[in-house]
């Protein structure tokens, strides 16, 4: 389980050109958020704040990277349909999200939880909830201004 202080996990997920390397991004900082499922109604409220507050994230110079066991072509549609301009990458296996420790609630629904990793790859936050879904994207946006 990832927690604050520990070392970004050595995880590969899927992207539209094939496998990424998440420690490939290390040199900038990363906002990583697990989410549930392509189309849902919370999934898609958050995916939406974060892209309503993608242009701050940037300005901090925070990449923002959206990860779920959907494939790439739900993420393409999702991606359409909401004009989400940040990276959402497929954990298909499982693997990547039991590296971060994700859980599931109930026994069943795929864990929501955000991350920020500094430069150097070390967490700096991790939050989980499945219902402040706002509270993802605001306490985010807060540690990357204060890293910036």
């Amino acid at each position: 389980m990832v927690n604050v202080g520990d070392q970004l996990p050595d995880a590969t997920v899927i992207g539209e050109s094939g496998p990424v390397k998440l420690r490939d991004k290390i040199g900038k900082t990363l906002v990583i958020y697990f989410y549930p499922k392509d189309e849902t109604p919370g999934c898609t409220k958050e995916a939406c704040s974060f892209r309503d507050a993608y242009e701050d994230f940037t300005a901090a110079g925070a990449e923002v990277i959206g990860i779920s066991r959907d494939d790439g072509a739900s993420h393409a549609s999702f991606k359409q349909n909401h004009r989400l301009p940040f990276t959402l990458l497929s954990d298909a296996d499982g693997k990547a999200g039991a590296a971060f420790g994700i859980k599931k609630t109930l026994g069943f629904i795929p864990g929501r939880v955000t991350f920020v990793f500094d430069k150097r790859g070390v967490c700096r936050s991790r939050f989980e909830s499945q219902i402040r879904l706002g509270k993802h994207v605001d306490d985010a946006l807060a540690l990357v201004k204060k890293l910036a």
